[in-house]
């Protein structure tokens, strides 16, 4: 169960940590599929849909026996693009994932690192 917490970004971790603090760490990886309408007002018929997803981390940190989880969006995309171009978003996830996870690990907090690879094509 995860509690409400002051904390909402991974820079209160960092520093908690900084200033000495031990901190328990999860990384969960997420492909979320998500279904857009479009507005009226923009090109494109307001009953037609396009389904998108969004590649995201939930951060789970533990600090004095309190959970608190944070969620960051990475890069958000079309279903049914191409190739290419699914991997290139994948691409642009995994490299800003990383400089989180170099911020993260320089605050020596632990934690198994993960990537997002070529299943977000397909149901992740």
């Amino acid at each position: 169960m995860t509690e409400h917490s002051m904390f909402s970004r991974l820079e209160d971790f960092i520093s908690l940590a900084d200033k000495g603090e031990e901190i328990g760490l999860t990384v969960t990886l997420n492909k979320q599929i998500f279904t857009r309408k479009f507005d009226p007002y923009t090109m494109g018929d307001p009953e037609d849909e396009i389904d998108m997803y969004i590649l995201s981390a939930n951060y789970v940190f533990v600090v004095k026996g309190k959970t608190n989880e944070i969620k960051k969006f990475y890069v958000s995309g079309i279903e049914g693009e191409s190739l290419d171009t699914t991997k290139r978003n994948i691409y642009i996830a995994n490299e800003r994932v990383r400089m989180d996870y170099r911020r993260l690990r320089e605050a020596k907090i632990a934690f198994e690192e993960k990537y997002w690879d070529e299943k977000v094509r397909g149901s992740y």
